[in-house]
């Protein structure tokens, strides 16, 4: 007698955020590529990873020895005239191509140059997520064309970790395990963040900890709590106790508590 098959039950797998990646050799830098590919991932799949430059030049000996590495495909791009970039054109040129295939639910742009404020624009308008990769000197024209703009300074490898791989036998302070990498902290926008969560606030003056972080990004897209020294919204709300008045709900149907934040000088 033959026996029962048995039968799986197989879940099916949650929809993922498809991203196509396209980095400007000429304004980004290698030493970056692997923070930014782990900030990508919090967003969703790189599913196409190019690289833009001429890579028989010199200055970008340093993205050649992380291509292969990272499977980024790099788009050789010759500089036959000079004060001519036909890097950028060539990026538009792939990143509009990829965008009419419809495959896509957005696009990173890895530059810190404005040159790239129309191609965000446009992608904005089909209705797909933006996400700029950029030094400090990147200009506000394409961090606000972003629907959220990441400084790459703070996805380097920390300093403290960069002086214990060629210094063993030193023995640097330990850091917080809540620090952010290694970067000049920017100073905080008191005024800035006050008026967002006054938006972002109930009648009571209280908002929910995700609903008041993505109306700060909203208004300002390189809005990031590693900026201020702290990884997460959270750390930099609690710390931060001449401004912010915190609160920790059960919410129902929930295992963890959700945290509620306000202005400290709204309470009566």
């Amino acid at each position: 007698m033959a026996s029962p098959k048995l039968i799986t039950k197989i879940e099916p797998e949650e929809p993922t955020t498809r991203f196509a990646v396209l980095i400007d050799a000429d304004n980004a830098q290698a030493a970056v590529i692997k923070g930014l590919l782990a900030e990508v991932a919090k967003f969703g799949e790189a599913t196409v990873k190019r690289i833009y430059g001429d890579f028989t030049s010199p200055t970008s000996a340093s993205w050649k020895k992380v291509l292969q590495k990272h499977a980024i495909k790099p788009m050789q791009q010759f500089a036959y005239t000079t004060g001519k970039n036909a890097t950028d054109s060539t990026l538009i040129i792939d990143a509009m191509d990829l965008l009419y295939t419809r495959k896509f639910d957005g696009f990173c742009l890895v530059t810190s140059d404005s040159d790239f404020t129309g191609l965000a624009m446009r992608i904005r308008e089909e209705g797909l997520t933006v996400l700029g990769f950029g030094e400090q000197k990147t200009p506000e024209a394409f961090r606000n064309a972003c629907h959220k703009f990441i400084l790459t300074e703070i996805l380097r490898p920390s300093t403290e970790q960069e002086v214990c791989s060629q210094t063993p036998k030193a023995e640097p302070s330990s850091p917080s395990k809540d620090a952010a990498p290694a970067v000049k902290p920017s100073k905080f926008p008191t005024k800035f963040v006050l008026e967002a969560l006054e938006q972002s606030s109930d009648e009571s003056g209280w908002a929910h900890l995700g609903t008041f972080g993505s109306y700060l990004t909203k208004l300002q897209p390189d809005f990031d709590s590693r900026r201020f020294g702290f990884k997460k919204l959270s750390d930099l709300v609690r710390s931060k106790t001449d401004v912010f008045v915190i609160e920790e709900r059960s919410l129902p149907g929930q295992k963890q508590k959700s945290l509620y934040v306000r202005a400290k000088n709204d309470l009566s």
